[in-house]
């Protein structure tokens, strides 16, 4: 059996901190996260009664080439959240940026080097440890790049009046005694603040769900209720996920959500009730 270290608290990061900045490959940057703890706030003992994975987007990757020359690609990475850890976003920028001045055979050598890290990082403690996945994209392709804004009706077209900006599940009900539907429901109004930092993170939320019908105002009030919320994407998605699973009964759920960038980073959290294809990393506007 796999022996589990101590695990790194979100204080313990370079969130926060002045940090030097190191522009030669350095695996050891990277400052993993239990979602454990997290996950036992919102109700969940063992395994987690959902799929999905975390989606990233890293803008700002570059290398050397095995001849000096700056080589640039964007990289989507994605994290299964069935892995016991996160990678706190700081550090895997500052990760990222041990590769500015660092020689590179090609994108190949680069892309592996990315996946072996991330995939221990992220699975460190696990008995079955697996990978991530990671696809560089070069400048080539930069122009393929779709922007699109999450499907489904929009939640922010109600006028409602909103007061509470904590997490207020009491909010969310649904007509159990009526036929269930099928919906999409979107909003751009979903906004949290980092839990080290406290700086704002903005986002967009997609909320799928087929069961007894959600009451839509109340569910853009518990949205907005997130407001002054700290805690990462990946917790917040979550959050949402579990108040929505236990308050309305859905049969089938899925939320996602799009952040904003910050550090050349944006992560995108999907979590489901039901294995499913994951989406494509398609940006929004605002990303």
């Amino acid at each position: 059996m796999t022996c589990t270290p101590a695990m790194n608290t979100p204080e313990q990061s370079q969130l926060g901190r002045a940090s030097a900045y190191a522009d030669h490959y350095d695996a050891s940057l990277l400052f993993p996260i239990a979602r454990a703890g997290k996950r036992a706030e919102i109700g969940i003992a063992g395994a987690a009664p959902f799929f999905g994975a975390d989606l990233w987007t890293a803008f700002e990757l570059s290398w050397l080439n095995a001849r000096g020359k700056p080589q640039v690609a964007l990289a989507h990475i994605t994290v299964p959240c069935e892995t016991p850890n996160i990678v706190e976003s700081k550090s895997f920028k500052l990760y990222l940026n041990s590769f500015n001045n660092t020689r590179f055979a090609d994108a190949a050598e680069v892309q592996a080097r990315i996946r072996a890290d991330i995939s221990e990082a992220v699975w460190r403690g696990a008995e079955h440890p697996a990978t991530v996945g990671v696809k560089l994209i070069g400048p080539d392709l930069f122009d393929r790049e779709p922007v699109h804004e999450l499907d489904g009706l929009s939640l922010d077209r109600l006028d409602v009046e909103c007061t509470r900006y904590q997490p207020a599940p009491d909010l969310l009900t649904a007509a159990f005694g009526e036929a269930p539907v099928s919906e999409v429901l979107t909003s751009n109004l979903l906004k949290s603040n980092c839990l080290v930092t406290g700086q704002p993170d903005w986002g967009s939320v997609q909320i799928s769900y087929s069961g007894p019908q959600i009451n839509q105002e109340g569910l853009l009030q518990y949205l907005v209720s997130f407001r002054s919320h700290n805690e990462f994407h990946e917790q917040c998605v979550e959050r949402i996920f579990m108040d929505v699973w236990t308050r309305c009964k859905p049969i089938k759920l899925t939320v996602y959500a799009r952040y904003t960038r910050r550090g050349g980073l944006d992560i995108n959290p999907l979590r489901t009730s039901h294995p499913q294809q994951l989406p494509a990393n398609t940006r929004t506007a605002r990303q």
